[in-house]
């Protein structure tokens, strides 16, 4: 499936809507690419889009409410939604139906059927709708990748993640913050390393004595993975002492070997064989916008197209509903689910028309993934 590039001269001319933490972050990285311009900031609250704008220190950049508004006021081709997840259907379905292609941050929607409303309203539109898994940008993730091509087929692909943050505001209160807020993380750059997608999560959640969380800030989940393997993920967010890098630390086993990794410097791996090191596909926020812009300029089929991006968001889902059932829960009945959900919330006739025409579920986001490349 194809979507519309932008020909015109000059940077890419980008808007980011919400001034929170993470539409600073863009706003920064932006301002910073020779490939992209940032020429407006868009936050429901005014003073919120003044002060991000002040702070990019960007003479005459333009602020607004209304993201599309702001977009067409400045001749934007596209925007970039850093809004809370709650707030990332209505904004890019607003953008899509505009004619606007859209970077997305994690996760594609606050719920698996809001993203596929959003997939099947990329397609109706045919405009760009990438969500930033920003950490799949690691060189050495890459090159953990690259070391498994000369290893055989991979089994086990293992993941500890301990840290201590102490965040304090709603991820204390919330109900799992560590496998709703941040373990898609990890979740995505599995499917990435094995290329695969997950079939069946069994998990269990629980919290420590001493953990300043409401919710259960540990995990266990082992995934079956499209292929046989398995990934699994043991973690915590109230693990002071020895903490792991906020990648995680990695193990890769197959046929012929495995690669360790500590989610922060080069990878290794027994046998240490020549490999290929790939392209450079940049680090974080700056990668996903490197990869956005030549997506549009060129029609380069990029990581996170919103088809490939779903698969991710549904592993969070069906870990906590594992976790509260206390069973498998199957990745397939998460996704008819959410598809019948999708099917009676959607209120648009061509997207509804979109989601109809799927032969399932699986295959329709199947056939759109990327992660290979």
């Amino acid at each position: 499936m194809s979507f519309s590039t932008i020909a015109s001269e000059g940077p890419l001319r980008l808007i980011v809507v919400g001034a929170g933490g993470m539409g600073g972050a863009w706003a920064r990285n932006i301002a910073a690419s020779p490939d992209a311009e940032l020429v407006g900031i868009a936050d429901l609250y005014p003073e919120a889009a003044a002060k991000l704008a002040a702070a990019t220190g960007i003479e005459g950049l333009e602020t607004g409410a209304e993201a599309v508004e702001l977009a067409q006021r400045t001749g934007a081709h596209a925007i970039v939604n850093a809004t809370i997840p709650e707030a990332h259907h209505p904004v890019t379905i607003a953008a899509l139906n505009a004619g606007l292609p859209v970077l997305g941050e994690k996760p594609v929607a606050a719920t698996v059927a809001e993203g596929l409303a959003l997939a099947a309203a990329a397609q109706h539109t045919g405009q760009l709708f990438m969500v930033s898994q920003n950490r799949r940008y690691h060189p050495a993730l890459h090159q953990a990748k690259q070391r498994l091509a000369g290893l055989g087929a991979v089994g086990i692909v293992a993941v500890d993640f301990f840290k201590a943050p102490h965040f304090g505001g709603f991820r204390d209160e919330m109900a799992s913050p560590l496998l709703l807020d941040m373990a898609i993380h990890q979740f995505d750059m599995a499917r990435y390393l094995l290329d695969a997608d997950p079939v069946s999560v069994t998990c269990e959640e629980y919290n420590p004595g001493w953990s300043w969380y409401r919710g259960d800030a540990a995990a266990n989940a082992v995934f079956a993975m499209e292929g046989g393997a398995r990934f699994t993920f043991n973690g915590s967010w109230c693990s002071p002492g020895h903490e792991t890098s906020w990648n995680g630390s990695w193990r890769i086993s197959a046929e012929r070997g495995s690669v360790l990794w500590n989610g922060e410097d080069g990878s290794t791996a027994d046998p240490d064989e020549p490999f290929e090191s790939g392209e450079d596909l940049g680090q974080d926020i700056a990668g996903s916008l490197r990869q956005f812009v030549a997506a549009l300029r060129r029609g380069e089929e990029p990581m996170g197209r919103v088809h490939a991006n779903i698969m991710s968001l549904a592993m969070v889902e069906a870990a906590t509903q594992s976790a509260s059932l206390g069973r498998r829960v199957a990745i397939d009945d998460v996704l008819d689910r959410s598809y019948d959900a999708a099917l009676a919330a959607e209120r648009d006739p061509e997207v509804l028309a979109v989601l109809k025409s799927w032969p399932s579920v699986r295959e329709a986001l199947s056939s759109k993934r990327s992660d290979s490349e």
